[in-house]
């Protein structure tokens, strides 16, 4: 996995995205965040292969949307808030 440089820090959020996707799909050597500056807030983008990238979606994005969740709430202990993007 790799990580641009950046100078956000949100290294909670970071790694429990990167365990929740790292769980979820088969080639974890194709997952891959990067962290940089949003227009308000870090943005978290997260790309995996092709073939994993339904899974980290979910059916009506639903797994896509508690990812967020548990994203969100783990940036808190980095006293931020974060936007987790989901790239193909």
């Amino acid at each position: 996995m790799t990580d641009t440089a950046s100078p956000v820090e949100v290294p909670t959020a970071r790694a429990v995205l990167e365990h929740v996707v790292d769980s979820l799909v088969d080639d974890r050597e194709a997952v891959r965040i990067d962290v940089e500056e949003g227009r308000s807030l870090p943005r978290l983008t997260v790309r995996v292969g092709p073939a994993d990238m339904g899974r980290v979606i979910g059916k009506r994005g639903r797994v896509a949307h508690a990812i967020r969740t548990v994203v969100r709430a783990a940036a808190a202990r980095d006293g931020s808030d974060v936007e987790v993007e989901f790239e193909d």
